[in-house]
């Protein structure tokens, strides 16, 4: 392994030397363990904590198949579904793994007694299977999450919609929390040359989620001048749509829960913020009765910041708490895009305001590779900036789920695989002074952990 660490770090290795280097037996992941997908039984989700379900461990290098390639991982970050997959919710993965595995002979290596979880990356190919063109070893990479198979026409629209969509690291194994990681070629993008290992690992799952929701005509499809609301605009997910709206020519109105994010709203070019802490808004009375004066009183708020507008757009994630205040605050004909359900997933709101004012919800679900590129492509042209607050080494990843389970967090969270340290990787330093003070924006000091 640490051979492969050098011929990286040198800068200097070419693909044959790399092709040339043996590949260990085994590599170091975090996994969780299928033995224990009761160990939070009736614990309530606030009271899980996941430094004691993931493990570090050293298991083997999987089998190469057809359209695969092994990354040696520099770096990796983490997401919501890895903390959901440490918690065992909604529900324990290892089921994934199980359908996953019964696809075909080669799915069945995914189908284990432990899983290794992650849904991103940065760092170098390492070998690829047959019918691999595009990509070969010593390519530095970055890859998005979507593993497909695309063998039914469903996906051939879009590959979001395929039978066999699926998100890698989370429904399937190998992922991107370890020192090797195992992908589909069509994972792959080239990595930033401007970032650092750790900060080109940071974008991918959430910046991608991101673009189509909002951007692409499969999610919301922004225009300019909208006005957007954007719930969490300080964290993973919410950061990276502040920095489209902004860049697409849309208002973004966003929602933080302290100070120091809005602060950081504000760094990033946004002047329509809503501290929903200091303004107190709470949207359920009690945990059956949502308040619609709650409602009204954030739609005045809105207003008050956009010129007296309501808003085109809202990007939702957040679920149970907001999506009633979503839907009443969205214009008449507007569009609430959602993909994903942090306060839960049973989501209650007046549909009157729904049907009434012709309004849309959308489901949004990660990207497909074209979106995914395109969102790569603005990171790699510093129009779009990582949002990395803290890093930690691969042996506190469960330190780090846990800071991401607490919210205490900004922006993404990075993981050091098989880099030996932070600020490592840069190939274009001249890209990277031009937008230092915006790649650094979301270092920040951390509240304490608890």
């Amino acid at each position: 392994m640490q051979d492969i660490v050098d011929a990286v770090v040198s800068g200097e290795a070419r693909s044959e030397d790399f092709a040339s280097l043996a590949l260990p037996e085994a590599y170091r992941a975090v996994t969780l363990h299928k033995d224990e997908t009761d160990l939070f039984a009736g614990l309530a989700t606030r009271d899980k904590d996941p430094r004691k379900s993931v493990h570090l461990d050293e298991v083997p290098v999987p089998e190469l198949g057809p359209g695969e390639a092994l990354v040696a991982v520099m770096a990796s970050s983490v997401n919501y579904n890895t903390v959901w997959s440490a918690l065992f919710e909604p529900l324990p993965t290892f089921g994934f793994l199980e359908r996953y595995g019964r696809l075909s002979e080669l799915t069945r290596r995914h189908d284990l007694p432990y899983h290794v979880i992650g849904s991103d990356l940065a760092g170098v190919v390492l070998r690829t299977g047959p019918g691999v063109r595009a990509w070969r070893p010593g390519d530095e990479v970055v890859a998005h999450c979507l593993s497909v198979e695309l063998e039914a026409p469903d996906g051939h629209d879009d590959a979001m919609l395929d039978p066999e969509q699926r998100i890698w690291g989370y429904e399937t194994n190998f992922g991107g929390l370890a020192q090797i990681a195992l992908v589909k070629s069509t994972q792959l993008m080239p990595k930033p040359r401007h970032l650092s290992w750790e900060e080109a690992a940071a974008p991918g799952l959430v910046a991608s989620t991101a673009y189509r929701q909002l951007v692409s005509p499969n999610g919301a499809g922004m225009k300019q001048g909208d006005n957007v609301l954007i719930w969490g605009a300080g964290g993973g997910l919410g950061s990276y749509a502040t920095q489209f709206a902004l860049n697409g020519g849309a208002n973004p109105v966003c929602v933080v829960s302290s100070a120091q994010k809005a602060d950081i709203c504000r760094a990033m070019g946004a002047t329509a913020i809503i501290d929903r802490t200091a303004e107190d808004y709470r949207f359920w009375k009690d945990e059956h009765t949502q308040d619609p004066k709650e409602w009204k009183r954030f739609g005045s708020r809105i207003r008050e910041l956009t010129g007296g507008e309501d808003v085109d757009i809202v990007f939702e994630h957040p679920g149970r708490e907001t999506f009633g205040a979503s839907v009443f605050v969205t214009r008449k004909g507007g569009t609430i895009v959602t993909c994903a359900s942090t306060s839960g997933y049973h989501h209650a709101y007046d549909n009157r305001y729904l049907w009434m004012s012709l309004k849309k919800i959308v489901g949004s679900h990660f990207a497909n590779y074209r979106e995914s590129w395109e969102s790569n492509r603005l990171v790699s042209r510093g129009r779009i900036h990582p949002t990395l607050s803290k890093v930690y080494p691969l042996e506190e990843t469960g330190q780090a789920l846990h800071d991401v389970h607490r919210n205490l967090h900004h922006g993404k969270v990075g993981i050091l695989a098989l880099a030996p340290a932070e600020g490592l990787g840069v190939r274009d330093h001249e890209l990277r002074e031009r937008h230092l003070d915006a790649i650094n924006r979301f270092r920040v000091p951390e509240p304490a952990s608890t």
